[in-house]
């Protein structure tokens, strides 16, 4: 699900927006493919803290410590894959229409267009995959890619995330939780749920301040 994009790069602004695009691009790199058992090992280094994320991650670590690579596999082939279709379809389409390539998928391929970015020669998912947008949130984060074109707040990054994650991913990654087959994904979901709301509130405090900041009422 990696994309390209033909628009010129920025640096990254801080290092909470490097942390952004890792936990963005780790996500990413979760939901389009299992890990193998170096990338599983990996996991088991990371360490978390008191908060309800570094809390989601330690749990993460733990569970990719005790996992096996087969068996993740196997987890991962059944949520997303299956025979003839996963318990999952990972898809903005699905989850706002109830159905894969509708406009949802339109609207993010416009996005994606007036953004110059382009999908990766043998990729063959719809561009509405969550794994496909969380790339594209952490080439935002990380300045790789330039939303401004959107013309919305945070150089349309906010944009972006409103239109194309906000409104279903929170419901994928609680039906991730929940599906029969997740185990390793339990913890895959919980880091994906917390951090999106992060990124939600995040956002919104955003574009409050800069409602506030802007021009007063004229005084007659």
């Amino acid at each position: 699900m990696s994309t390209a994009s033909t628009a010129q790069a920025k640096p990254a602004k801080s290092e909470y927006e490097v942390l952004r695009a890792q936990q963005w691009s780790l996500i990413a790199s979760l939901l389009v493919a299992p890990p193998d058992s170096d990338a599983l090992s990996a996991l088991a280094g990371l360490t978390g803290d008191d908060t309800a994320l570094g809390q989601a991650y330690g749990v993460l670590a733990d569970t990719a410590g005790a996992a096996d690579a087969e068996d993740v596999a196997r987890e991962f082939f059944e949520l997303f894959v299956g025979v003839g279709r996963g318990e999952l379809l990972p898809y903005a389409s699905f989850y706002l229409t109830g159905f894969l390539n509708e406009r949802p998928l339109a609207d993010l391929r416009r996005d994606l267009a007036m953004m110059g970015i382009e999908r990766v020669e043998g990729r063959f998912e719809p561009e509405d995959h969550i794994a496909s947008i969380a790339e594209v949130m952490a080439g935002l984060a990380a300045g790789d890619f330039d939303a401004s074109v959107l013309g919305c707040g945070a150089a349309g990054e906010a944009g972006f995330f409103a239109r194309h994650l906000e409104p279903w991913a929170a419901q994928f990654f609680d039906d991730l939780a929940v599906a029969p087959s997740a185990r390793f994904y339990r913890s895959v979901a919980e880091v994906g749920r917390i951090f999106t709301d992060i990124e939600t509130r995040a956002f919104a405090l955003e574009a409050k301040a800069h409602r506030a900041s802007g021009p007063g009422v004229a005084k007659s």
